[in-house]
């Protein structure tokens, strides 16, 4: 019998979170990493990787997987993706690129002002308290969002993906 080779969910997820790195970083350097519609473009893409992961590793078994399978695959392409994106993230603020938490910071500032729901000294403790763990705040949410949207996605992809396990005792003699 032959084995089928199957592409693990560490090197989807590297693939899928190279991609969202990639797609970060344009929105760096173009100067549009607040823009709320293109951070969908980001979700968007996140969906479409953990799809594709549960879609492929359906086709490379023949379809002979089952809904958790496909769940199980999907998920733990979405742990590699967390991970993977944690390290950057952090890498990211501490040396590459640290004005990053300034300009964050600044926009903050300049919503919470323009909103005109909290008062001076409410804004200037609020971004005190985002510059002294603004980290903690990043790793924290990038946690929170991924497994929850991870978990989601990979519901969707198990549910699109083609199914059809079969029986291994079926074509038995009795």
């Amino acid at each position: 019998m032959e084995e089928t080779k199957v592409t693990t969910p560490v090197i989807k997820g590297l693939i899928i979170s190279l991609i969202l790195i990639v797609y970060g970083l344009i929105l760096y350097f173009v100067d549009n990493m607040q823009h709320p519609n293109l951070q969908y473009v980001q979700y968007a893409l996140f969906l479409a990787g953990i799809i594709w992961a549960c879609i492929s590793y359906s086709n490379q078994l023949n379809a002979n997987v089952t809904f958790g399978n496909l769940f199980a695959h999907g998920f733990k392409t979405t742990a590699v993706i967390t991970i993977i994106m944690l390290i950057y993230t952090v890498l990211a603020f501490k040396f590459l690129f640290p004005d990053m938490v300034t300009k964050s910071i600044e926009m903050t500032r300049q919503k919470m002002e323009a909103d005109g729901k909290a008062s001076d000294s409410q804004i200037q403790q609020t971004l005190s308290m985002m510059n002294d763990h603004f980290i903690l705040f990043a790793v924290v949410g990038i946690v929170f969002v991924f497994a929850i949207m991870g978990l989601i996605r990979s519901l969707i992809g198990a549910a699109v993906a083609k199914k059809n396990p079969q029986d291994p005792f079926a074509n038995q003699p009795m």
